[in-house]
C-alpha cells in the first residue's frame, strides 16, 4: 500500500523559507507526476506545483517565482522550497502522487504551514 508522508511545515514570520519533504513508500514503482496542492481554512483544496518524470515542472501563478518543487526518483521524494512567504499561503499542504487510475490518486495527511505577517 502506498503512503506519502510530509514533513518540514512549521511557523514562519512573513518573507521567510521554508522546505516541504515527502516521501514515499510501499511502491516499487516510480511514480510519473509528484505534485503538492495546499487547503487554506474555508477553502478548497488548489494546486501548488507538480513535476513530471524528472524535471519537467508546473506552477501555480501563486507559487511562480517563490516556490521551487524538486524530486528525488531514486528515493520516491518530493520537495517544495517556499521563499518570501505571504501570510495568504497559510494552509496545510499536501503531497500528491499519481497512481494507475487517476493523475494523483495517492495523498498525504497534509503538514501545516503558518505563515505570521
Amino acid at each position: 500500500q502506498v503512503q506519502l508522508v510530509e514533513s518540514g511545515g512549521g511557523l514562519v514570520q512573513a518573507g521567510g523559507s521554508l522546505k516541504l519533504s515527502c516521501v514515499a513508500s510501499g511502491s516499487s514503482v516510480s511514480f510519473n507526476y509528484m505534485g503538492w496542492f495546499r487547503q487554506a481554512p474555508g477553502k478548497e483544496r488548489e494546486f501548488v506545483a507538480q513535476v513530471r518524470g524528472s524535471d519537467t515542472t508546473y506552477y501555480a501563478d501563486s507559487a511562480k517565482g517563490r516556490f521551487t518543487i524538486s524530486r528525488d526518483n531514486a528515493n520516491n521524494a518530493v520537495f517544495l522550497e517556499m521563499n518570501s512567504l505571504k501570510p495568504e499561503d497559510t494552509a496545510v499542504y499536501y503531497c500528491a502522487a499519481d497512481g494507475p487510475t487517476t493523475k494523483y490518486e495517492y495523498w498525504g495527511r497534509g503538514t501545516q504551514v503558518t505563515v505570521s505577517s
